[in-house]
């Protein structure tokens, strides 16, 4: 009779098949490795019970987690339970619901034009008079609506990275440890140059910079600080008083990102494009580490329903010509 394989050893095994499958799984490793220290720090041998697992999965965030990190966490782990019983039959598989449904994504702002415009615009009146300050924000948000960039992605450009010649962006080991270069629209082209020639009234070019600097103090020349934007961007949002079209309790900076993607979904379905064809394009673009993140941006948001209500409104039609 074959020995049993460590649960380590299962896990490595499952993550490569997954791997093999075209999953990244960066954070699994430690998230699974973490249930298996669990296991023997427990002194458990033989089968592994539906005891231990909610225990395991009871005890994150030092217990103090709550419905849906549980939710969260036991979601991951049912899923490689389910494929450590292929080879150990006698494991035993708690129901997937026990912890009731993973909380989803909520729906996101989609910017209207006139909100951009609007928050540009007031990131322009920005004091104090005089100050690079004003300039900076403006950028940064307009950058943002035009790219989809992270705002840490935004905020960490050096001034290297930005090839103006070229109309090119280099955004360097961002969220999932992946670099890219990002064509960008002439306009943005424009507004950038523009920004760089108020930057170099208040301060030299040197080695290294970064594109988007803080101006206040101490911080002159160094990289904004990302509380420090969204701070900004709350301020503004506030006393522009928009109506939240979102699921979140008011617009969010990162608000703009999705609005870029939804945007660029709904030009390509106005264009008749074939949407399936573009999507590794726009993951790309984005950043994102696998391409299910992009299509969640084709569900929950009013726009993107409206287009495939009319199209389906259509196929209706068609069929019931094809049955007349």
């Amino acid at each position: 009779m074959s020995r049993r394989r460590s649960l380590q050893a299962r896990i490595d095994d499952y993550l490569a098949e997954r791997r093999r499958q075209g999953f990244h799984l960066r954070s699994r490793d430690t998230f699974l490795s973490g249930f298996a220290r669990f296991v023997k720090t427990k002194g458990h041998h033989g089968p592994l019970t539906a005891e231990l697992m909610v225990e395991w999965v009871r005890a994150g965030k030092d217990g103090h987690g709550d419905a849906g990190t549980w939710a969260r966490s036991w979601g991951r782990l049912h899923h490689f339970i389910c494929y450590l019983r292929q080879f150990e039959p006698d494991t035993e598989i708690p129901e997937a619901s026990l912890f009731g449904p993973e909380p989803g994504r909520v729906a996101p702002h989609i910017y209207r034009d006139d909100e951009i415009v609007d928050l540009l615009a007031a990131a322009h009146r920005l004091g104090p008079a005089g100050s690079l300050r004003p300039h900076t924000y403006e950028t940064l948000f307009g950058l943002m609506a035009s790219t989809g960039l992270r705002v840490s992605e935004a905020i960490h450009l050096r001034d290297a990275d930005v090839d103006l010649q070229r109309g090119m962006l280099t955004i360097r080991q961002t969220k999932f440890a992946k670099s890219r270069q990002l064509p960008i629209h002439p306009s943005t082209v424009k507004a950038l140059a523009r920004y760089r020639k108020q930057r170099g009234r208040h301060l030299p070019m040197t080695t290294g910079m970064p594109f988007l600097i803080g101006s206040r103090g101490c911080r002159l020349g160094l990289p904004l600080g990302e509380r420090q934007a969204h701070r900004v961007f709350t301020g503004l949002r506030d006393c522009l008083g928009w109506v939240n079209r979102g699921g979140h309790d008011a617009p969010r900076l990162h608000d703009l990102r999705h609005t870029f993607a939804v945007r660029r979904l709904v030009r390509w379905y106005a264009d008749g494009a074939d949407v399936d064809q573009k999507m590794l394009a726009l993951s790309t673009y984005m950043g994102h580490a696998e391409i299910f993140y992009t299509y969640w941006y084709l569900t929950a948001v009013p726009e993107l329903m409206a287009i495939a209500a009319g199209r389906f409104e259509q196929f209706a039609v068609l069929a019931g010509d094809d049955d007349a």
